[in-house]
């Protein structure tokens, strides 16, 4: 394990450059946290009148969760040795701008007590009940990295960050909402869980021989990344079939099948992968992953309205 240090501050860091605390946050990880709650919310536009105030607080809790989940995972990654200055996709602010560990880790806890006080509002208008829910979910994102058994280093990463970050936003937002979980907010909530849980797959080939070389067994080194690039892709085609199996069982509106627009990104994004080795080779397609998800996300979201107006 490398020596914990951090080097002098850069000149942007001196300059208190907003950029450096704005990679900190990750911003292409940051739709995972948005296109949940949107969903959810369109999800709801046909049972109730959509609260604003609970939709904003929702997707600002959201997205300052995810933000924080990335910066304990900067200062994790880093307290453990795994991020160097030539570490690709990470956001930097330790090893290359100086940004002390600290500051980081405290940055973090202070955007996780801005969404639990977001929280208590939400709570205040809906149910009491989600408390212990929000509050589960902001220990998933802190122990993705944080403590003794990291998730991210298990075979579980994946459908954690997807069930946590994918499902379960979707059903609070629709909860908050309508006051209620259907079954048809589960069904449309799955290929959102597994659009996700491929934005940490896609990161997780990436970073294969890295994480092998400290000893993680994530699903990517688990599989290998030739079988790991096929899963991604398998899994990419049942986001898709599941939605067009939905329309053809008569659950969801046929304007649903606008997601097929984003079919173009999921495949540049699996066959970036292919013949790869270099992590610097494979950022496109991660960042294909990513938008992936994103595109998807919002064509569902437009499907429903569309279906609810036409």
């Amino acid at each position: 394990m490398q020596p914990q240090t951090h080097p002098d501050p850069s000149p942007a860091m001196k300059s208190g450059g907003w950029r450096v605390w704005w990679q900190l946050t990750r911003p292409h990880t940051l739709t995972a946290a948005f296109v949940p709650v949107l969903l959810g919310t369109a999800l709801a536009i046909d049972t109730t009148d959509i609260s604003f105030s609970l939709f904003l607080a929702m997707l600002v809790a959201s997205l300052l969760i995810q933000a924080a989940t990335n910066m304990f995972n900067e200062y994790f990654d880093f307290k453990r040795g795994l991020d160097t200055a030539e570490s690709i996709g990470i956001g930097g602010a330790i090893v290359r701008e100086g940004i002390k560990p600290k500051t980081v880790i405290q940055l973090a806890f202070a955007l996780y007590f801005i969404a639990l006080l977001l929280g208590v509002y939400i709570c205040m208008n809906s149910s009491w009940w989600l408390a212990a829910v929000g509050l589960v979910c902001m220990a998933a994102g802190y122990l993705y990295t944080g403590g003794p058994f990291p998730i991210a280093y298990t075979p579980f990463g994946e459908i954690v960050a997807g069930f946590f970050m994918g499902m379960m936003i979707i059903l609070i937002s629709f909860f908050i909402q309508t006051g209620t979980v259907t079954t048809l907010s589960v069904m449309i909530s799955v290929p959102i869980f597994i659009l996700v849980g491929l934005i940490l797959m896609a990161n997780n080939i990436r970073d294969l021989d890295g994480d092998k070389e400290f000893g993680r067994k994530t699903l990517a080194i688990l599989l290998g990344r030739d079988k790991a690039i096929y899963f991604l892709g398998i899994m990419f085609t049942i986001s898709y079939i599941w939605i067009f199996v939905m329309i053809a069982a008569g659950y969801i509106s046929p304007w649903l099948a606008i997601v097929a627009l984003s079919v173009p990104k999921a495949v540049k994004a699996t066959k970036g992968f292919i013949g790869k080795t270099k992590p610097a080779q494979m950022m496109p397609a991660m960042v294909a992953t990513a938008q992936t998800n994103t595109i998807f996300g919002f064509l569902l979201s437009v499907g429903l309205f569309l279906g609810y107006l036409l």
